[in-house]
């Protein structure tokens, strides 16, 4: 298996000139392929995740955690290409969180 994707950055952060650019934000959204956070997991990097899933309120994985990341039914999980990388996200409150 190579090696899990850093946490990179979110649509919000993401540079202007790249937005709208051939292979850019744009089209990573265009071009999604819908996957389940088992997928997603294997190919991010674990302590980048935890760091943004605390980040965004969320408590770590425990079963009796009554909100976590995984039982938040509005966050989808997402697989796509960016300028022909292979890339993988979550969206949360419309926002796309990227690995690369």
């Amino acid at each position: 298996m190579t090696a899990r994707l850093p946490y990179f950055r979110r649509c919000v952060e993401w540079p202007r000139d790249d937005v709208h650019e051939s292979g850019g934000l744009c089209d990573i959204v265009a071009q999604e392929r819908d996957i389940t956070r088992r997928t997603f997991l294997r190919h991010v990097e674990r302590q980048d995740r935890k760091d943004v899933e605390r980040e965004l309120g969320y408590a770590p994985y425990d079963p009796s955690a009554i909100l976590t990341m995984a039982r938040d039914w509005h966050v989808s999980y997402h697989r796509s290409r960016w300028h022909g990388v292979t890339v993988y996200y979550f969206r949360h409150s419309a926002i796309e969180y990227v690995f690369a």
